[in-house]
């Protein structure tokens, strides 16, 4: 087992962000931010993983998958892995059942099987965020893994069911359940950093392009000497770091990676298939 891993994953929401999450279905100029990064983002992030043979994995709403098939066909055709992403880009809370929330995974989930053959086994949830029944229903539907919580930082570990929050109650951790998480963390994420979006008076995406890969370099760092076996995962959208000198300076990210003594490059459903046959080690949850 390598010292550290990392991780570089992509969630391809193209304009599907734009219209199921910022509203914006009538606003051609922010759907051109989604088109940029099918059109122009994707290429590049693609060709630099070819140019490095480093693999990835890309989260694609079934929306993405039908708005640009053969973009998405090719993603998988150069061979990365394709995990699911919802079909809109929406929060599971705004579902109005526990059903409308499984039959908008489960049109998701045949859109990838068209394109890659076969059933997906990874989740992330667009708005890194689950309903109440978001894990029974990942659980019912054979989703193995999950990739949008942040109980951990490098370590992978079980999702837990059954919790409880009241307001006026301690917290109740719950029950281990069959679903591994690979934690994120919206300091190694691109989009709340660089992509600038006015809602509601609030200005997102206006931070120094150069201190956010400062600190995702950093964070690697003190993962690599820090933690024994670490996952670094890095959640990426093809619209914003498709940018030049974006690709570059990530590219500056993944040649100082590689000068580290035992760092490998994985998919995510490389890893999560690790822990679930044993041969990597999931962290214990107290409770």
């Amino acid at each position: 087992m390598a010292r550290a891993t990392v991780c570089l994953t992509y969630d391809f929401d193209a304009v599907s962000v734009w219209i199921h999450t910022f509203g914006a279905g009538d606003a051609p100029t922010q759907l051109s931010r989604g088109v940029y990064g099918a059109w122009v983002g994707a290429p590049r992030i693609l060709d630099l993983h070819d140019k490095h043979g480093i693999p990835a994995t890309w989260f694609v709403p079934g929306h993405t998958i039908e708005s640009f098939p053969e973009r998405v066909g090719e993603v998988h055709d150069r061979g990365y892995d394709v995990q699911c992403h919802g079909w809109r880009h929406v929060n599971p809370s705004t579902f109005d059942s526990k059903e409308d929330e499984k039959d908008e995974y489960e049109r998701a989930m045949t859109n990838i099987e068209d394109i890659t053959g076969d059933a997906p086994v990874g989740f992330r949830s667009p708005a890194w965020e689950f309903s109440e029944n978001t894990l029974s229903i990942l659980d019912e539907l054979g989703f193995e893994w999950d990739s949008s919580a942040m109980g951990n930082d490098f370590h992978p570990y079980y999702l837990r069911k059954n919790w409880s929050a009241p307001q006026k109650k301690p917290f109740q951790i719950g029950d281990k359940s069959d679903v591994i998480e690979i934690p994120i963390s919206w300091k190694r994420a691109d989009f709340p950093a660089l992509m600038f979006v006015w809602e509601q008076s609030i200005l997102w995406g206006f931070a120094d392009e150069r201190s956010v890969f400062d600190l995702w370099k950093a964070q690697f760092d003190w993962m690599y000497e820090n933690m024994e076996d670490g996952i670094f995962t890095l959640a990426m959208h093809p619209q914003v770091i498709g940018q030049p000198p974006r690709t570059t300076r990530l590219e500056e990210l993944i040649q100082h990676m590689r000068t580290k003594p035992d760092v490998e490059f994985a998919d995510v459903s490389t890893v999560a298939a690790e822990v679930r046959s044993g041969d990597r080690a999931a962290m214990p949850m107290i409770g």
